[in-house]
Order: C-alpha cells, then structure tokens, then sequence
C-alpha cells in the first residue's frame, strides 16, 4: 500500500513538473524525457524506502 502511494505522490509531482515545463516553453521532447528519467527514479525510489527487510540469517 506504501509502494502505490509514493508512486501516485511521485506521479503528480511529474505531472507538475512536465506541465511547468510546457507552460515555460520546453520543447516537448524534453518534457517526455525528462519525464521517463524522473519516473525511473520514482519507481527505484519507492521501492528501496518500502522494501521489507530481510529477516536476520539464523
């Protein structure tokens, strides 16, 4: 349930930046790049911070 709340955080948050960079005047294919970079980030992100630990070796 973490994992798909700091996606759909992080999501928005491209959703913003791709739309400022738009208004600003950014090219378009920027935009999308910029786009799958800030979600490859997202998604190695979430998951690194709601990974459960290992359990300790026995």
């Amino acid at each position: 349930m973490s994992f798909g709340l700091y996606m759909l955080g992080f999501v928005i948050l491209i959703g913003g930046v791709a739309w400022g960079a738009i208004v600003a005047g950014a090219p378009p294919i920027y935009v999308i790049i910029g786009a799958v970079i800030l979600l490859g980030i997202g998604i190695i992100s979430a998951v690194s911070r709601t990974r459960l630990k290992d359990p300790p070796a026995q």
